[in-house]
């Protein structure tokens, strides 16, 4: 990926007018253990860091030491700083709460960074639309026709057009007068509530669309998740979102990386010939162990070369999108020791 601008995940934390970060991509790729890493390092750099997931899976509250996530900011203990790394969670909420807790916690400026982990799915920017389909909602002709009397009286409501006036007549018969004065009451309260609300979530909106906020695109470096890092970087595009990078997860590299494939089998087979012609084909053949590693290395350089075509097929695509990658792990991330692993990884790229 030499072609590609290298993603400075530290150049970018470290800039006090980054306020907000938002990682975004489909499941089982990492983004849950990025978000929390790149917490816990700006915490450690300094930063009073606040880490919120809209994903109900308890990853993020395990590899930070809590027990639950609810939607109270709790402190993270272990961390080598002063400033406080948070971690709240959205968990089994709608978009729509999603908006207004992330309004709520940028407003409140007790913070000076967000990380926001969104969930596993393309539904991960549903976030974005939420004004625009609570507007749609409160705009909607039967929500309209619930609060027409409290908003024009009943004397205008008898003026009004002959088919509005004949739905009111059809749905007093259905429903009883009582009843749908009672809906038009709870509707006309839930109007007033959601006015305001869709106004914030209006104001967040913009809030994403400024340069203090960057989005991340994390993905694997497999065709489904780099397919759905694409739909990401067009749909941020297209929403006037600032995308600052892409973070290809769970690379495989080797340290013997001179050794090509081809020469490794070529020597696994120049092994096992030798066994043979001494005739060493018994319980313990020779030279077995060295085999098993010469193949093992072949498969990885294979699956190394495989992963790296897909990843310049993805920045072929998207040239100008910076790019930081994170090695596989020999083990799942489960603690804040394995999270600071992911972190100075990230950090490293740009140095």
């Amino acid at each position: 990926m030499s072609t590609a601008p290298v993603l400075d995940m530290d150049r970018l934390i470290d800039d006090r007018r980054t306020r907000i970060i938002v990682c975004c991509g489909s499941g089982g790729v990492g983004k849950t253990t990025a978000a929390a890493a790149i917490g816990l390092r700006a915490a450690e750099r300094g930063r009073q860091a606040c880490v919120l997931t809209v994903d109900p899976a308890r990853r993020l509250a395990q590899s930070m030491g809590l027990t639950s996530l609810d939607n109270t900011p709790r402190q993270v203990d272990g961390v080598d700083t002063s400033d406080q790394s948070l971690s709240s969670s959205f968990a089994g909420t709608q978009e729509y709460m999603a908006m207004e807790k992330l309004g709520q916690l940028r407003r409140a400026d007790e913070w000076d960074l967000i990380v926001v982990d969104t969930p596993p799915s393309r539904s991960a920017l549903d976030f974005l639309d939420a004004p625009q389909r609570l507007s749609r909602f409160l705009d909607g002709r039967l929500i309209r026709l619930l609060t027409a009397p409290a908003k024009t009286g009943m004397s205008a409501m008898r003026v009004l057009n002959a088919g509005f006036a004949m739905m009111t007549s059809v749905l007093t018969k259905i429903l009883g007068a009582q009843v749908l004065k009672d809906a038009q009451t709870f509707v006309t309260a839930f109007d007033t509530m959601f006015g305001g609300f869709r106004e914030r979530a209006e104001a967040t909106y913009r809030l994403l669309q400024a340069p203090g906020t960057a989005f991340l695109v994390v993905a694997a470096p497999e065709p489904d998740a780099l397919r759905e890092a694409s739909y990401f970087v067009e749909r941020l595009d297209a929403e006037r979102m600032p995308l600052a990078g892409l973070i290809l997860n769970r690379v495989h590299t080797s340290q013997a990386a001179r050794l090509s494939a081809a020469r490794s089998l070529a020597a696994a087979e120049t092994l096992e010939t030798q066994n043979r012609t001494n005739g060493a084909e018994s319980d313990a053949p020779r030279h077995s162990i060295a085999v098993a590693a010469l193949r093992m290395h072949a498969e990885r350089m294979h699956l190394s070369k495989r992963e790296r075509r897909l990843a310049e097929h993805f920045t072929s695509a998207h040239p100008a999108i910076p790019v930081a990658e994170v090695i596989a792990q020999p083990e799942d991330v489960h603690d804040l020791a394995g999270l600071r692993v992911v972190g100075t990884i990230l950090s490293q790229q740009g140095s």
